[in-house]
């Protein structure tokens, strides 16, 4: 169960399309999330950051790095440990020693997990930590969810056990990037004798040449030209990554031209060498879905008068497919338009706006279990009907189904339960909230500060993107793809509780962070009614 555990979870942390949010990756790996502590210091010394945020995202890091068995157990975390404990502006001698020692802890991280993983089953991580720090360690390293995705299938396809997974993560660790070769065509080329003069450019002719000479069809192929660019990349999808965001500033700068000319556009597809088949252009969506919209029949619905909810789906609407820069900006505009309030007091904990990201994080944290446990009741098909199955069936609502299964989850067994389940990711979630539904103020709580520190780090972002402008952030990708999809569910919540129950956001937020300090306590609150009306 254990490897089938890590092999399930790993596969929805690659998952790039259909994945539902709560499955999905909450928080960078410890390596990245110090160099982001670096990079925060010294925005601060700019005055792009306040001091405040930055000794908060250190203490936070403090409790990070405490069950990180890739930090080691002896000097380098005493190192850790008396370096963190402590501000660390730039310059100073601590900051550059945090970057001496963020070196030393890089070399042998994976392999300090692999060995960890090697002990007797009781000695082990816990399966989804484990996952966890694999997934968000090579991703953070560059290479693309993609290529990971495959790497994954094809060791699950042989069922690989958890120490051949830490083995193959190791060598990815190890592999040196490597320069690929991507041709990227243009449908449309304005002002052409430029584009000539460009030292990459392939004329159209010659561009169909080269696909042909690697392998690939040039069927339907029709282009004025293209460029033919050489990157260092770690896998073929982060080289053609590369490429994509190359000609998307070519196209942003091509809306700038005069008249109605038309702007650059580029094929549908980009090629690499040695790798077998074309790639898209269009990259996957983040995952951010406002699901309410359609489920409560109010997609059209839309009159003359704004309400803030309008406004704030509007900012945000380039967090799925928008450029980076304005997808962060756009993201935080729409958390910091419903969550914050001029009267809010200012805290040492909470500088600037970072109170809003807190209460996107408590309204997340709520949803959680409702999400999870109603995927739980749709899936659960027992080989033979049994009581929960019959309950089931006669349920008419997504929240008494959710019931009826945290019902079970707390008086039933888990393993039991795990085995009316076809899927393996399945299995993992009832352990989840077989976990949450036994202590749910816990399990709740720690949800709700992974949250936050997610939310955090998108503001952090959006400060170094418009205040120090920038998009260049050591982790602007990462705090993109962790926020998009539990912005999407937070603006879900909101949404819902806005056009179904009139429900103001800062109303629902305090609904929120109320519940998360009553759940499972006297007055009888469950988790699957965290953002419920109380009866």
């Amino acid at each position: 169960m254990y490897d089938r555990h890590v092999r399930a979870r790993l596969i929805d942390f690659f998952a790039l399309e259909g994945l539902q949010w709560p499955r999905r990756l909450w928080d960078v790996g410890s390596l990245l999330a110090l160099e982001e502590l670096l990079e925060a210091s010294s925005w601060a010394r700019h005055r792009v950051l306040s001091v405040g945020a930055v000794d908060w995202q250190r203490r936070q890091l403090l409790k990070v790095i405490g069950p990180d068995v890739g930090l080691g157990d002896t000097e380098l975390r005493a190192e850790l440990t008396s370096l963190l404990n402590k501000p660390l502006p730039d310059p100073s001698a601590a900051h550059r020693r945090l970057r001496q020692v963020i070196d030393h802890a890089r070399g042998g991280y994976l392999g300090r997990w692999a060995a960890a993983c090697s002990r007797p089953i009781d000695q082990r991580p816990e399966p989804e930590r484990l996952a966890r720090v694999v997934a968000a360690h090579l991703l953070d390293l560059g290479y693309d969810a993609s290529h990971l995705a495959t790497w994954i299938g094809r060791l699950s396809r042989r069922r690989a056990s958890a120490e051949e997974i830490l083995q193959g993560a190791v060598a990815l660790d190890a592999a040196t990037p490597r320069e690929f070769t991507v041709l990227a065509l243009l449908d449309t080329v304005p002002e052409q004798s430029q584009a000539e003069n460009h030292e990459a450019w392939v004329s159209g002719r010659a561009a169909v040449d080269w696909i042909v000479q690697h392998g690939y069809s040039a069927n339907g192929i029709r282009a004025g030209g293209g460029f033919l660019y050489r990157v260092i990349a770690r896998d073929p999808f982060s080289a053609a990554s590369q490429v994509r965001e190359l000609v998307e500033r070519m196209v942003a700068r091509s809306f700038f031209m005069r008249g109605n000319r038309d702007v650059i556009r580029p094929a549908s597809q980009l090629w690499v060498d040695h790798h077998p088949d074309p790639i898209r252009f269009a990259a996957p969506d983040r995952g951010a879905y406002v699901l309410s919209l359609v489920n409560e029949g109010y997609m059209y619905q839309v009159g003359g008068d704004r309400a803030i909810v309008d406004d704030a789906l509007e900012l945000a609407a380039p967090v799925n497919r928008g450029a980076l820069g304005p997808a962060v900006a756009g993201a935080w505009a729409a958390v910091e338009s419903l969550l914050s309030h001029p009267d809010d007091p200012a805290e040492e904990e909470r500088p600037g706006k970072a109170v809003a990201a807190d209460r996107l994080a408590a309204i997340v944290a709520c949803s959680w279990p409702r999400a999870e446990l109603t995927a739980l009741a749709h899936r659960y098909r027992p080989e033979t009907p049994d009581a929960l199955a019959e309950t089931l069936a006669t349920c008419t609502t997504n929240r008494e189904r959710a019931c009826a299964m945290a019902e079970a989850l707390v008086a039933g067994n888990a393993r039991e339960m795990a085995g009316c389940f076809r899927r393996d990711a399945d299995v993992a979630a009832v352990h989840r909230m077989r976990r949450v539904v036994t202590s749910p103020k816990a399990e709740l709580a720690s949800a709700a500060a992974i949250f936050e520190m997610a939310m955090r780090r998108l503001y952090r972002t959006r400060n170094i993107v418009l205040h120090g402008g920038s998009v260049q952030g050591v982790a602007l990708k990462a705090a993109l793809r962790i926020a998009a999809p539990l912005v999407g569910a937070g603006l879900d919540r909101i949404t819902n509780a806005s056009l179904v129950e009139g429900l103001p956001p800062l109303d629902l937020a305090a609904r929120a962070e109320v519940g998360l300090q009553l759940v499972g306590g006297e007055t009888g609150l469950k988790v699957v009614d965290l953002l419920m009306p109380r009866r």
